[in-house]
């Protein structure tokens, strides 16, 4: 018996909603179950791994540039109520949750985290694996908040913050391109 192996190109789930059809810079790279819903745009170089939901259903999801988004996380929103907004440069670590948050340029999620409604994580800044960052809370740039609920632990090097967080922006870039 001849079998014959043919391959074909996975796809994330890409689904308009409401009228809202995501909308995907270039050189992004979307695992194959990766699910992009609605009211979502995703900034060039960005990564979206496997298992991560990205659901614009009931209200907008705005992602900058040379994000990675790890596996498992999953970014949502109230109805009428928040946006999520993540800037450039930013890492959001496995299973991490954000609803309805900002999260500004270079800063870093760990695993594990949750980030809710109207929170706030400044410039630069790193929440601690595990940690829950209440709705209203606003992380101050360049400082690291961990525990349930999150709170102060305290100011990091500007230029350390940078370089750390543009490392894992970089190395997330190359792990993007091993699957193309």
């Amino acid at each position: 018996m001849n079998i014959r192996f043919v391959k074909y190109k996975d796809m994330a789930l890409i689904k308009e909603v409401r009228g809202f059809i995501p909308k995907i810079g270039e050189n992004v790279f979307l695992a194959e179950n990766a699910t992009v819903i609605g009211d979502v745009v995703i900034g060039k170089d960005s990564s979206i791994w496997y298992n991560t939901v990205l659901r614009g259903d009931v209200n907008s999801i705005r992602i900058g540039e040379r994000v990675n988004i790890q596996d498992g996380a999953v970014v949502h929103t109230l109805y009428e109520k928040s946006v999520a907004v993540i800037g450039d440069d930013v890492s959001i670590g496995h299973n991490v949750t954000i609803h309805g948050a900002t999260i500004e340029n270079g800063a870093l999620i760990g695993m594990n985290a949750v980030v809710l409604d109207h929170a706030v994580i400044g410039e630069g800044a790193l929440v601690a694996a595990g940690s829950v960052v209440l709705s209203g809370t606003h992380v101050e740039p360049g400082s690291i908040y961990a525990g349930v609920p999150a709170k102060f632990v305290k100011l990091i090097d500007p230029e350390q913050s940078k370089e750390i967080n543009r490392k894992i922006a970089k190395n997330y870039l190359m792990y993007a391109g091993w699957y193309r």
